[in-house]
């Protein structure tokens, strides 16, 4: 809801782009860097509870945004309701690697997809619905959010949850220390860009005169697309190697990241979310390769992926901001475009391809928690 929104909370709580960049970056710490220790929580304890819990807690909370009156206000439900994201998406992770047997990627893919597809959507939602609202009642869009997980929290109670009979601890990831460390450069880098697009172009639009409607509209095109990306990558993972796409679609990305900076309006949106595009197919594979190479913890290795990788990346947010109101926005933006480049030269050293000499017994054989 927070990007999306922005164009109206910009005038109500005069925020400036620095403090829009702090404000993210107080949901991303809580949303990602979090996840280190639920990651751990989950793999020790009741998945299931995170699995239900942290929806929850997020559509409860962050329905809310709309109607933040002060920039504190705005700051602790942005960080209490990334809590909620931060405590589900270890264990979901976890499960997808667990039940997807030989197709991983592809099963990564559309698990990250289909989240991103959500959030591909709020644009067109929210934005309108405040408006129409006001900010008294814009709470009021909790309610599809809590109808939706009626549905959804009675099928995760019904799905088998493998459970590990001895706890994980950080020591069996020793030996898998370089390149996790490779993985986890690249993911902070890649978010670097990835959240100041996510954060920033709706303000860029609306400062090159779109309306809010319009400037929604387009963010939603930038980011359907960018979820292409992310399943498409999964997919090419398991037929080229994750090692191969990973450096592929980093340098894909780069020119359409900085030419559309060159443009404005809808030409803009397009050739960023072309770039958006192959930056996002990335993400899938990072989280997958992770719990090939290192298979002894997957929900320890995708809270580190997901959830620390993408938290240390968005910490730049207020220095984006910072260049932004100094230098411009599309300065700011145009000098994260090419980011990538130095991800694309850490996936380097990584092999191609982890041998199934490697993988971890399956986990399917355990008992059910």
């Amino acid at each position: 809801m927070y990007a999306p929104l922005l164009p109206l909370l910009i005038p109500r709580l005069g925020l400036s782009l620095q403090t829009i960049g702090v404000l993210a970056m107080c949901y991303q710490l809580a949303s990602s860097v979090s996840q280190l220790g639920f990651g751990t929580l989950a793999d020790r304890w009741r998945p299931r509870v995170l699995l239900m819990g942290g929806p929850v807690l997020s559509v409860l909370v962050l329905s809310a945004v709309g109607s933040a009156t002060t920039v504190p206000m705005l700051a602790a439900l942005l960080f209490v309701g990334g809590l909620g994201s931060a405590a589900f998406h270890p264990p979901a992770a976890a499960l997808v690697h667990a039940v997807s047997v030989d197709r991983k990627g592809l099963a990564m893919a559309t698990h990250i997809a289909a989240g991103s597809l959500g959030f591909a959507v709020a644009p067109l939602c929210f934005a309108p619905a405040v408006m129409a609202l006001g900010s008294k009642w814009a709470w009021l869009v909790a309610l599809p959010g809590f109808l939706a997980l009626t549905y959804t929290l009675r099928l995760i109670r019904r799905v088998h949850i493998p459970k590990k009979h001895q706890a994980e601890n950080w020591g069996r990831l020793r030996p898998y220390v370089k390149p996790l460390g490779l993985l986890y450069i690249i993911v902070v880098l890649r978010t670097l860009t990835a959240n100041s697009l996510a954060v920033f172009l709706p303000v860029l639009l609306t400062r090159q005169h779109m309306g809010v409607g319009e400037a929604s509209a387009a963010v939603t095109l930038y980011l359907v697309v960018s979820t292409l990306g992310g399943f498409l990558g999964g997919a090419l993972a398991d037929v080229y190697g994750p090692r191969r796409v990973i450096i592929w679609t980093l340098v894909a990305s780069v020119p359409f990241l900085l030419v559309g900076q060159l443009m404005s309006g809808w030409t803009l949106t397009v050739l960023v979310a072309i770039g958006g595009m192959f930056l996002q197919s990335t993400l899938p594979i990072n989280v997958t390769f992770g719990q090939q190479i290192a298979p002894v913890s997957a929900a320890t290795v995708s809270s580190l992926m997901m959830g620390v990788g993408w938290g240390v990346g968005s910490l730049l947010a207020p220095v984006v901001g910072m260049l932004g109101d100094r230098l411009g926005l599309s300065v700011a933006l145009s000098l994260t475009a090419v980011v990538p480049l130095l991800a694309a030269l850490f996936a380097i050293p990584l092999p191609n391809r982890v041998g199934d000499a490697h993988a971890a017994p399956s986990p399917l054989t355990s008992e059910p928690e």
